[in-house]
């Protein structure tokens, strides 16, 4: 009932820049929390950066002052600013919505998209 379609990943030089987004659609009411997840290869989903409906926000240290989580309620889409890339940064990136339907609360994952950083 509800889609999530991701766009922005691929390949970026170190110290490059890619914009992730991640739009909703479907009979949403409400979306609450929102987030960025990744899985390296043979490493477990990790969670990258969150932003509450209040846009309070929350980084992994790994992360931080690199990349910022944004999300435009209207356009029910949330966004991933990742700068100052890093080799390790390298993974599947997977975003998260939860909120609510006129029918009850969702919980819903987009298909991932590949970031690779290498030179």
């Amino acid at each position: 009932q509800v889609q999530l379609v991701e766009s922005g990943g691929g390949l970026v030089q170190p110290g490059g820049s890619l914009r992730l987004s991640c739009a909703a659609s479907g009979s949403i009411f409400r979306i609450n929390a929102m987030g960025w997840y990744r899985q390296a290869p043979g490493k477990q989903r990790e969670l990258v950066a969150a932003i509450t409906s209040g846009g309070s926000t929350d980084y992994a240290d790994s992360v931080k002052g690199r990349f910022t989580i944004s999300r435009d309620n209207a356009k029910k889409t949330v966004y991933l600013q990742m700068n100052s890339l890093k080799p390790e940064d390298t993974a599947v990136y997977y975003c998260n919505i939860k909120g609510t339907l006129w029918t009850g609360g969702f919980d819903s994952w987009g298909q991932g998209t590949q970031v690779t950083v290498s030179s």
